[in-house]
């Protein structure tokens, strides 16, 4: 079942064409990534099909009565309004009641508490309340605990996390999402991402989280060059075909060249007087120019860059306190940086992870403790609130007031034209004025400007935030190669296991803790350390977990009066069994995974692999964690 249909769409910005005569469709259930690098008009397409916007040409349909739920990068709400206003603004009777609901719930008066008492028996004739523990869970993941607010006191997250509710409150058949992760924890990413998975709704999304992006969708749509690329599967899927593609268009690129010289040659030497056969073959020539001039602008170089010199010494902190009023940041933290160390940082919002990269650049000042840096120490600092660009300024200027190039040794020089080029910015856009471009280009601009700097320690703020999947890879080469040491605060999942050695987990109320592994493997322990008795699970190390089998030591004393040491015959059984079974179960839920995965458009059939999956997941679980009981007694 078609739910949205776009023929020949073509769209215009002053001197630069984002794309021309594309079609696309989305069907029931189906969930979509759109990719590509930053400016080349996935936002503005977006919005066409949101409704927001308009095409110069083209035609767009919807199915008829389909609601669309539509989330930009930056919502613009009402400021007069409350959260509860904007949240709870569509004209539906549940919707309404629920708003009244959580209105009154707090209110001690004995008129609110009448009045609640109605709206609750209105909530339970309608048969709400299902949806009532929907809303609060949706409030309550994304953290909008705020309702009373005017949307003019938020921040840019707390909004995008307003708008973000406000859309999935309303439950629309399509989705049509513009970067949903930024301004999410990680926590909150992963809830969207499995409330996204399982839900039956339609969805076309921007994304840079690759793990986000392979766990929700089951196609990929890449805008390029102004033409669309379609693609059933997921990113890596995505990564094989264009690679392929784009050698099979460099091929025809070649071939194209090489009749053009032929035919070239041919029109030098015929003579003026031609026949109506002589004039189609000029016109093949033209056309045959235009197939040559298909090249890739893409620089395939490896950017290694030589770095500065690093001292014996890179940074001490010790006893490090910082609070502001009653909220604490830091309470006696300390630790001694390594060269090349690799570090990550996570925690909910708010705990202070800016913060604490303020502190150890100097901009702010701790309450108390010291942070003694090496003399050879020269930080780049990459802030998400650092994009202070003169509109006016040249985005070549920009770089070349840092530095001319950066030093790649053994003799070797880029240029700031060159890195330009290497990151996605064409040698036609170099002394344009900085206005023209996008807020991911802006970004991406801001990022080279820091690279400019030849830092030896690199702090990286939420350095994914807006930036094209294509741009990451190229940032991540440049980081795996990074000589000094890189401490990054990302919500990006793929990115941070990719980076970093080991993590700063800010747990709130001023206490950090060092996990010595990836972000995948912190959440593997967290899962883990959640099954232990809360008592034992303090007082283990995340090094006491093993990477294969979670071992859950020292599980309560049993309360009768001999201890158990030993399976019985009939368990040692059960624990045989439980390991084929989950071997079968893993089996099974790695088929249903990619059954999903697999580009199939068949709303029911998505729904009863999705419903499988679920219950799967349900059985694996509880037999897991049998299967842990068990081998304790029996180790």
């Amino acid at each position: 079942m078609n739910y949205l249909s776009a023929e020949k769409l073509s769209k215009i910005y002053g001197d630069k064409t984002l794309f021309e005569n594309i079609s696309l469709g989305l069907d029931q259930g189906q969930k979509v990534a759109l990719i590509g690098v930053n400016g080349c008009g996935k936002s503005s397409l977006l919005k066409i099909l949101a409704g927001i916007d308009g095409a110069d040409s083209g035609q767009l349909s919807y199915r008829k009565g389909i609601r669309i739920g539509y989330l930009p990068q930056e919502p613009e709400l009402d400021p007069l309004k409350t959260v509860a206003e904007v949240v709870f603004s569509r004209d539906q009777p549940a919707i309404q009641l629920i708003k009244s609901y959580e209105t009154l719930v707090n209110q001690t008066d004995e008129a609110s508490q009448e009045r609640l008492a109605k709206v609750m028996a209105e909530i339970d004739a309608l048969g709400a309340w299902d949806y009532e523990v929907k809303v609060n869970q949706i409030l309550s993941k994304l953290h909008v605990n705020f309702l009373d607010r005017p949307i003019s006191q938020l921040s840019g997250g707390q909004r995008k996390r307003v708008a973000m509710a406000q859309v999935l409150i309303e439950e629309p058949e399509l989705l049509i999402f513009d970067e949903p992760t930024n301004h999410l924890d990680l926590d909150s990413i992963e809830w969207l991402e499995k409330f996204l998975s399982t839900s039956k709704q339609s969805l076309m999304l921007v994304t840079h989280d690759r793990y986000f992006l392979d766990s929700i969708t089951n196609g990929i749509i890449e805008l390029e060059g102004g033409r669309l690329y379609t693609y059933k599967g997921n990113y890596e899927y995505f990564l094989e075909k264009k690679a392929e593609r784009e050698q099979q268009q460099d091929t025809d690129v070649e071939k194209a060249n090489n009749l053009l010289r032929t035919e070239l040659e041919w029109l030098r030497r015929s003579p003026k007087a031609r026949g109506t056969k002589s004039k189609s073959r000029i016109d093949s020539v033209y056309a045959l120019q235009d197939r040559a001039n298909n090249y890739r602008q893409e620089q395939e170089l490896k950017l290694k860059v030589k770095g500065r010199r690093m001292g014996g010494k890179v940074m001490n902190v010790t006893k490090l306190y910082k609070s502001f009023g009653e909220i604490k940041i830091l309470e006696d933290f300390s630790y001694k940086f390594q060269k090349k160390e690799r570090i990550g940082i996570v925690g909910p919002n708010g705990v202070g992870k800016s913060t604490f990269l303020q502190l150890l650049t100097g901009e702010i000042a701790p309450d108390r403790g010291q942070i003694d840096k090496g003399t050879t120490i020269h930080f780049g600092h990459y802030e998400q609130k650092g994009l202070a660009f003169s509109p006016d300024q040249k985005i070549i200027e920009i770089l070349q007031e840092v530095a001319e190039g950066i030093d790649m040794g053994k003799g070797n020089f880029l240029t700031a034209p060159q890195l330009l080029a290497h990151f996605h910015f064409p040698y036609s856009l170099h002394h344009a004025p900085v206005s023209i471009l996008s807020g991911g280009e802006k970004r991406r601009l801001y990022l080279l400007q820091v690279i400019m700097q030849n830092p030896n320690f690199l702090i990286l703020d939420e350095p994914t935030n807006d930036l094209d999947l294509l741009t990451l890879r190229k940032l991540e080469d440049f980081l795996m190669d990074f000589p000094g040491c890189l401490l990054v605060v990302t919500h990006d999942r793929y990115f941070m296991d990719r980076m970093v050695d080991h993590i700063f987990v800010f747990e709130g109320e001023g206490k950090v803790k060092d996990f010595p592994g990836s972000y995948s493997q912190y959440q593997s322990w967290k899962k883990t350390a959640s099954r232990e008795p809360q008592a034992e699970a303090k007082q283990r190390s995340p090094k006491e977990i093993s990477a294969n089998r979670p071992q859950i030591a020292d599980l309560p004393k049993a309360k009768s009066p001999k201890e158990k040491t030993k399976l019985s015959y009939k368990e040692q059984r059960e624990f045989d069994r439980l390991g084929k079974e989950i071997e079968t179960l893993e089996s099974q839920k790695e088929t249903l995974t990619n059954n999903l995965n697999s580009g199939e458009t068949d709303y029911e059939q998505l729904t009863n692999w999705t419903r499988e999956l679920e219950q799967l997941n349900k059985s694996l679980e509880e037999k897991e964690d049998r299967w842990l009981e068990l081998s304790e007694w029996g180790d």
